[in-house]
């Protein structure tokens, strides 16, 4: 196999904490922080794909739009009052919207992108996350200066597993899909991320069961560190 040129990283949940909410939420919604931050991540993955897939895209929003209706949804399934009366949430929905923004970032990040600089490879991110999310989700967590490119699927309209995303990853590396390593810690990102042609590492920070549908990544990590044994 050639050598790796690139590592790209998934952002929300491989470099960023997308749990890392469910403190703030907790405190806004006492006994239901952990299941709201749950149900909020679910519905916003179930949200990409629901308007990738139908109708050829014709109701793509931004990533940063799903985010906020599916915390709606969310904060309306564990505070059922807010089904009728969500004016009276609101404040807290932006409370937390404000939060995942400035999501707090693993500690071997800084780390583990340093080393990869130095051994000369090029990094970045490929992400749902549109433009403006990803900007300060990495100003926030200090990784200025540290990702060659911070790619996000938005200008395809089209959200991972779709392939256009995982292209955009080719495109702007100019590389080969089997030059670069994908890491997510979303198993059924570095699934597709394999089917595409890259070379995976799924971090497993969960101890969860891989996907069963007949594909491993190439290798399965509990952090981001794992990375550097691989290459």
């Amino acid at each position: 196999m050639e050598k790796p040129r690139a590592v790209l990283f998934d952002a929300y949940g491989t470099l960023f904490d997308v749990y890392s909410v469910g403190l703030l939420a907790e405190q806004l919604f006492p006994g239901q922080g952990s299941r709201l931050a749950q149900v909020w991540r679910d519905k916003q993955i179930e949200y990409t794909r629901l308007v990738t897939t139908s109708n050829h895209g014709a109701h793509y929003q931004p990533f940063w739009a799903l985010t906020e209706q599916s915390l709606r949804y969310a904060i309306k399934l564990v505070e059922p009052q807010a089904r009728t009366d969500w004016p009276a949430y609101e404040a807290r929905a932006q409370q937390l919207m404000n939060q995942y923004r400035h999501l707090s970032a693993f500690p071997e990040n800084r780390e583990v992108l340093q080393a990869l600089k130095a051994r000369g490879l090029a990094t970045g991110i490929l992400s749902n996350g549109d433009p403006q999310m990803l900007g300060i989700a990495v100003r926030s967590a200090g990784l200025d200066g540290l990702l060659d490119h911070v790619i996000s699927a938005d200008p395809v309209r089209r959200f991972k597993t779709h392939p256009e995303a995982y292209a955009l990853g080719e495109k702007a590396t100019g590389l080969k899909a089997s030059q670069i390593v994908f890491v997510s810690s979303n198993a059924w990102d570095a699934l597709a991320a394999t089917w595409y042609g890259y070379r995976t590492l799924w971090v497993n920070r969960q101890n969860l069961p891989f996907e069963e549908l007949g594909t491993q990544p190439t290798r399965t990590a509990t952090n981001l560190r794992e990375v550097l044994e691989m290459l």
